[in-house]
């Protein structure tokens, strides 16, 4: 579909504007179950609930056993009944994105068969809107890479918007790391990923044109999903939770009625940063931010400093070193349904940054300073905050992190 004839029907014909929407809506809802069926995959292969099996001397490499999953699904609380973990494996069945290892099953059953990611074996369909899929998230992920910029907060029509791009600079940037290889196949390029929804005008007024223009991507890839939002049939756009992936992140002064989020500065002046979803917190950074349950109206802000809370730099050998001053804590963290509730930062070692009140962390006992010295026993005391964060997102729901505190804090 050309853009010149989508922007001209959709504002002549209803119908079609009808139509259009309902396009959207699916690939939304395609695209929030692939992220969900990856990010279980990851989960399941991390837990050796993914492994070779043998049945009749013969050997299924990457598969699980559906009964057995169904157990894991509950005991991880990602399904309250069997009957309900049935229905979510249906949905990625239905998607493509599992299915019997010989195709004799189209049905999703509580019994001991032998299914298996189609990642896994190469024979995921990679139709037209998987591609543009696949390709956006690529792009976003190294648009989030530590030394990437491009992604920054910018007004536009007197509204500030977090993590958005320039149209122009984002062409430049396509070009020059191979995406594209002229600044018009970049510019085909964005159009395809409007298209399929994974960008868009920052207010959703425009199509994509070679401007000063700022844009967003629509989806949020580093999310954590909980699979029981795979029975919601409702499109994200059209929820009424903030933490929709798909919501624009938007800094509203205007809205200060609403539950805020606060940043506070060095000099101790406090401004609103966010009143659009607690998840994001994207003034925080996004991907070490682990949010916990929405607070009640009244509750008290998530308070995150953009800059480094400790008094003083920290390393791994300072903590480690005998008779430092520092005390070790281990607490056993059971994410709620959109997270933990703490921010991590730092390297080397990495620290707590930013802990929510009414979140599970701080119901555990953490607190901003404390060092993070292991995640579910692994040692992560000489990894970046984001290594963390990739073990916390792709593990377990329930946490167990060994923390380093100083004794005089």
């Amino acid at each position: 579909m050309e853009e010149g004839n989508s922007a001209g029907s959709a504002g002549s014909d209803s119908s079609t504007s009808g139509s259009g929407g309902a396009q959207q809506r699916e690939l939304e809802r395609m695209a929030e179950v692939l992220v969900t069926g990856e990010q279980l995959r990851l989960r399941l292969h991390e837990e050796k609930v993914i492994k070779d099996r043998r049945h009749h001397l013969k050997t299924y490499p990457n598969c699980f056993v559906a009964k057995e999953l169904i157990d894991w699904l509950i005991e991880h609380k990602e399904a309250s009944d069997r009957e309900t973990a049935i229905k979510l494996m249906q949905k990625l069945a239905d998607r493509g994105i599992i299915h019997h290892v010989c195709d004799e099953h189209k049905e999703f059953k509580d019994v001991k068969l032998f299914y298996r990611f189609r990642k896994d074996d190469g024979t995921f369909p990679l139709d037209n809107e998987v591609k543009a899929f696949v390709r956006g998230q690529r792009l976003y992920e190294k648009l989030m890479s530590p030394e990437n910029t491009l992604l920054q907060p910018r007004e536009e029509e007197g509204v500030k918007y977090e993590r958005t791009f320039m149209a122009s600079e984002f062409l430049d940037w396509l070009v020059q790391e191979g995406e594209a290889t002229t600044r018009k196949e970049a510019e085909q390029l964005c159009h395809r990923l409007m298209e399929h929804s994974i960008i868009q005008h920052v207010s959703n007024k425009h199509p994509f044109v070679d401007s000063n223009l700022l844009y967003q991507f629509r989806m949020n890839f580093r999310r954590r999903r909980r699979l029981m939002e795979l029975l919601n049939e409702k499109s994200p756009s059209s929820q009424e939770t903030h933490d929709s992936p798909f919501c624009l992140r938007k800094q509203s002064h205007d809205n200060r009625k609403s539950t805020s989020f606060m940043s506070v500065s060095p000099s101790k002046e406090v401004k609103i940063v966010s009143a659009m979803r607690r998840s994001s917190m994207s003034s925080c950074g996004g991907s070490g931010y682990f949010s916990g349950s929405p607070p009640a109206s009244g509750s008290p802000p998530v308070l995150c400093n953009p800059k480094s809370v400790l008094k003083r730099p920290v390393t791994s050998e300072e903590l480690l070193t005998p008779g430092a001053p520092y005390a070790r804590k281990t607490f056993t963290i059971v994410g709620d349904a959109v997270g933990w509730g703490f921010v991590v930062r730092g390297s080397k070692p990495c620290h707590i940054q930013a802990v929510d009140p009414s979140g599970p962390a701080a119901a555990a006992g953490m607190k901003v300073c404390q060092f993070v010295v292991s995640v579910n026993g692994l040692n992560v005391l000489h990894v970046d905050y984001r290594t963390v964060s990739n073990l916390i997102l792709t593990g377990p729901r329930t946490i167990v992190m060994e923390v380093m505190e100083e004794l005089e804090c």
